[in-house]
């Protein structure tokens, strides 16, 4: 007996299948065929993928959700090879449903990966994704909130996150189970949920998918030009009190040889030893901040609690910045030995966070304590610049970020040249040079054209982490459990997850609203 599948690559041609013998019929009639018993017995619970075309939608194939048309996500995770059948391409791989995550399908026992973590190196990992440079913005955030609302908006806000965080990874809990994947991406996260969910939400799947990938590009190459203005305005005070006093402008134009050439090296192997340079050299410069930030502090009176209402948007975008680790979050649970320890309570991510939210408010709160309305833009410029000490933190600092820049510079281009390289078929090592060179001397310009780090700072955290770590879980998690488990009693997660979302447009809207503006004021300047 003859079977002939429909597959992808099908759609938009005249296809004739075979029921029996020499019985043609057409893909617009049926594409479905099934298997008889003694086959079914045979595979068991492997069993083919049903399809059918959707007439509307010229070259689209509409599928059947029950059956979890996700062959890419399936065949890649679980290794199940593509069957051919009279020249069909459609893969036969493991039925499944969303009976499925209540027993049976466990997707930790399916993880194959080939250097697990423990919860001890995944904390740290945590740790180091959160602890970068926005630690040294935080007190310029406390200088638009004020001390004590300071201390209250950062813990709501290190709150809010770390739940988005819990809600993102039980939604991909819950996907992996329904789909039988041992593991799925961020961007994967968001694109399954809808193409899973219900079929009013399908259409977004793409979208969303896309939505993902081009705020983390924006996020992680805002980053970099950051890097760049903070790298160059350290090194500018240091060279301003010992050799010549130049536009910070020009620092950065004689970083972009020495950036170009760092970020030619295109495996992430050769970048791990600079990164361990760079983790060292952060943690020499924290310890000396601490100790002139401790020096004297005034009493605490001396410090407004609470600013005005219009400085808020700024501390939203540079908070958020500073907290916000979305981006690390599902490769740390990917790579877990033990992932079912990532959340819950107490679990790795919980008292990770509750370290970064406590060191990021003591050094928010006592920098601000310190400097007062001179804050800035990193507690390190307000190091005295008089003492060999404090001026040798501003160049260890400067080196640090400056080696960090290729790690944070990595993802974003794999990112463009994955949605590009088919494009370059002839020469596609010397056109991805070119796009990495490019993409570096953007960063450089973008730095240039607005060297006030402040609201640089706010302005990429309220555009793309309010959206990827707020708005974006939340509508992850409506999704999946829009049909199971539900929206609960009186739709109590439906208004949990639109009170989020609220929160996170109205910080993206203030926050780009307030961010803009001083970038104008400053480009006027």
């Amino acid at each position: 007996m003859s079977h002939h599948f429909a597959g992808a690559g099908d759609v938009g041609v005249p296809l004739k299948s075979t029921v029996g013998v020499g019985i043609p019929v057409s893909a617009e009639d049926i594409i479905l065929q099934t298997f008889d018993n003694d086959e079914r017995k045979l595979q068991g619970s492997m069993r083919p993928i049903i399809t059918e075309l959707d007439n509307n939608k010229r070259g689209s194939i509409r599928t059947d959700v029950a059956d979890l048309v996700m062959v890419k996500y399936k065949c890649s995770s679980n290794g199940v090879p593509i069957t051919q059948t009279n020249g069909s391409t459609l893969p036969l791989v493991p039925g499944s449903s969303k009976d499925a995550e209540f027993g049976g399908y466990n997707p930790f026992d399916h993880r194959t990966v080939q250097y697990p973590t423990t919860d001890m190196e995944t904390f740290i990992h945590l740790l180091k994704g959160s602890l970068g440079s926005g630690i040294l913005a935080m007190p310029l955030a406390f200088m638009n909130a004020g001390l004590i609302f300071g201390l209250i908006a950062t813990a709501t806000i290190g709150f809010v996150c770390t739940y988005c965080v819990h809600i993102l990874v039980k939604s991909s809990h819950k996907l992996c189970r329904r789909m039988q994947v041992p593991a799925l991406g961020f961007a994967d996260v968001a694109e399954v949920a809808f193409l899973a969910g219900p079929p009013a939400f399908q259409k977004f799947s793409g979208l969303f998918r896309g939505l993902v990938n081009t705020f983390l590009t924006i996020d992680l190459l805002g980053c970099c030009c950051v890097y760049i203005v903070f790298v160059a305005k350290n090194i500018k005070q240091v060279m301003d009190e010992y050799v010549l006093d130049i536009n910070v402008r020009w620092y950065m134009l004689m970083m972009l040889p020495l950036v170009i050439a760092m970020n030619l090296i295109r495996n992430l192997k050769y970048l791990a030893p600079l990164s361990m340079v760079a983790n060292f050299l952060v943690g020499t410069c924290m310890t000396i901040t601490f100790w002139y930030v401790f020096q004297d502090l005034p009493p605490m009176k001396s410090a407004p609690f609470i600013t005005d209402w219009h400085k808020w948007p700024l501390f939203f975008g540079t908070a958020i910045f500073a907290l916000e680790g979305i981006g690390v979050v599902m490769p740390l649970e990917n790579n877990m030995k033990t992932p079912q320890h990532f959340i819950g309570c107490p679990s790795v991510l919980n008292i990770g966070m509750a370290i970064v939210v406590l060191l990021y408010s003591t050094v928010g709160m006592f920098g601000f304590l310190k400097y007062g309305d001179k804050t800035e833009g990193s507690i390190t410029l307000n190091l005295p610049k008089d003492e060999l000490l404090a001026q040798s933190v501003k160049v260890m600092i400067a080196v640090a970020i400056f080696l960090t820049y290729s790690l944070q510079f990595y993802v974003p281009f794999e990112i463009i040249w994955k949605g590009s390289k088919h494009r370059f078929t002839s020469h596609p090592v010397l056109f991805e040079y070119l796009l990495r060179v490019l993409l570096v001397v953007g960063t450089v310009l973008v730095a240039i054209a607005c060297p006030n780090l402040g609201p640089v700072i706010s302005l990429v955290g309220a555009l793309c982490l309010s959206f990827l770590g707020l708005i974006l879980p939340s509508c992850i998690d409506l999704v999946t459990c829009w049909e199971e488990p539900g929206l609960g009693r009186g739709y109590w997660r439906l208004w949990k997850n639109m009170v989020i979302i609220m929160f996170g447009i109205l910080g993206l809207v203030t926050g780009v609203y307030s961010s803009m503006l001083d970038i104008i004021v400053t480009f006027n300047q």
